[in-house]
């Protein structure tokens, strides 16, 4: 894997009323959700089935090696990744291109029962979808060739953006992920020092991403968006 910062050129390396367990589990997560109310992550390994039952209603948390994380959405994240969304959608459409996008969709690797992300931003091709066995009851995606592109727009658990998930999304085949750090939270490893806001462009060769970190004013190199026109601080300052 390489990494090549683009301005110095250096490489780093249903509810139940009743008063049984599941009903009183049921309620709770009832009035969680209509309240708002952050519920505690449960501190044992989960598998994917217990997960979904806890918390697959909840788009907020995901599963990663049977530990359950909360992904920490705040209002500059959503602005953002909602901003990243919307300058994509208009490259495809302007492609007519058969994808549509999922924010946070569950996307549970085959080969894993303890792992299911959730990626800030997903492009997916629907000829795919339509072949996966749990997208028509669950929405649930299995497979990594179902994603053209996805983006993760960093927050508190940044580690999991900048290292497991790049590794994973590597080996599951997804062409080009992008890490839209706007604070500037990732390790020195990462994006280098002094720590600032950074597009990193992971483009998939020979089953490894190669890495282009991008900040300022400098122009967004896609290869799945090649006629795509942003500037790097036009995304990460989600177009202030």
């Amino acid at each position: 894997m390489q990494i090549q910062d683009l301005d110095t050129g250096n490489l780093f390396p249903t509810l139940r009323l009743r008063l049984s367990a599941r009903g009183i589990v049921h309620c709770s997560l009832l009035i969680e959700m209509i309240l708002g109310i952050d519920r505690p992550i449960d501190q044992n390994l989960l598998n994917f089935d217990e997960f979904l039952s806890r918390y697959g209603s909840d788009n907020r948390y995901e599963l990663i090696d049977g530990e359950v994380f909360d992904l920490e959405p705040t209002g500059r994240h959503e602005e953002v990744a909602a901003f990243l969304t919307t300058k994509l959608c208009v490259e495809i459409d302007r492609a007519n291109w058969p994808w549509f996008v999922l924010q946070r969709c569950l996307f549970r690797p085959a080969n894993t029962k303890m792992t299911a992300f959730r990626p800030d931003v997903a492009f997916i091709d629907r000829a795919e979808r339509s072949k996966k066995p749990l997208w028509d009851d669950r929405s649930i995606l299995t497979n990594g060739n179902s994603f053209k592109f996805v983006a993760e727009v960093v927050s508190g658990n940044w580690q999991n953006d900048y290292a497991r998930k790049l590794e994973d999304y590597a080996a599951l085949g997804i062409a080009e992920y992008w890490i839209v750090d706007y604070i500037g939270l990732g390790g020195i490893l990462y994006i280098g020092k002094p720590k600032q806001p950074t597009l990193s462009i992971c483009t998939l060769v020979d089953g490894e991403y190669n890495i282009q970190l991008l900040r300022g004013d400098r122009p967004v190199n896609s290869a799945t968006f090649p006629n795509l026109n942003l500037t790097a601080d036009r995304l990460l300052g989600g177009e202030r």
